[in-house]
Parts: structure tokens; C-alpha cells; sequence
């Protein structure tokens, strides 16, 4: 079961993601809860295998927001920083980022299932 404590100990910046959440920790476990299922991190992995930049960009720009205003910092870092590369159109190798990444989705969706 996820609880306010385990997010700390990922990383997580929970008083500020409670505060966006009005300090209903239901509703913001609820939320985080729905991360690891959340249908951009497919879109992105597969807009980055077919080289759609575009695609990719409005992918992570999507999670970067919804990781951002529940304050998953570990997350909301990584993904900003794919984000700021997908923006400028950087041609690099996205491979160890997006693993970082998905990574760490798992390491969250492995909190939400204990």
C-alpha cells in the first residue's frame, strides 16, 4: 500500500503535491497511484523507437506536467530533462534516459503494489 512516507523515501516532495491536492492525501495517493499505468510513457517509449520527435516531445511534455504537479521529483527530473532535449530537437541516443526513466515509473508502481 503507498503511503505519504514511502513517497518521501523515494523522493517524492509530498507536502508540496499534498498542497496541490487541497491536503487530501486520499486524493493524492489516488493520483499517484494512476502514474505507472499512465498511457504517455508507452507513447513516448514507442514515438523515440519510430525517431518522431514530435510525438515524443508531447509525450513527455504531458508527463512532465502530470509529474510535476504531484511533485514526484525523481520522475519530474528525469522527464524534464528529456523534455528540454525533445524541445531543442537534439539528435542523441534517448535509450539510457527513457530506461532512467521507465526505471523509476517501475521502482514507483512497485511502492503502489506493496
Amino acid at each position: 500500500m503507498l503511503t505519504i512516507d514511502k513517497l518521501k523515501d523515494f523522493g517524492a516532495n509530498t507536502e508540496e503535491g499534498l498542497g496541490r491536492c487541497y491536503g487530501n492525501e486520499m486524493l493524492y495517493l489516488r493520483l499517484v497511484n494512476m502514474i505507472p499505468a499512465e498511457a504517455n510513457f508507452s507513447v513516448l517509449e514507442n514515438a523515440i523507437a519510430q525517431g518522431d520527435l514530435d510525438k515524443a516531445f508531447e509525450a513527455a511534455h504531458a508527463l512532465k506536467g502530470v509529474l510535476g504537479n504531484l511533485s514526484l521529483t525523481p520522475m519530474y527530473e528525469k522527464c524534464s530533462e528529456i523534455t528540454e532535449l525533445l524541445r531543442a530537437r537534439t539528435d542523441t541516443d534517448y535509450t539510457p534516459l527513457l530506461s532512467d526513466l521507465l526505471s523509476k515509473r517501475d521502482a514507483l508502481s512497485s511502492l503502489c503494489a506493496d
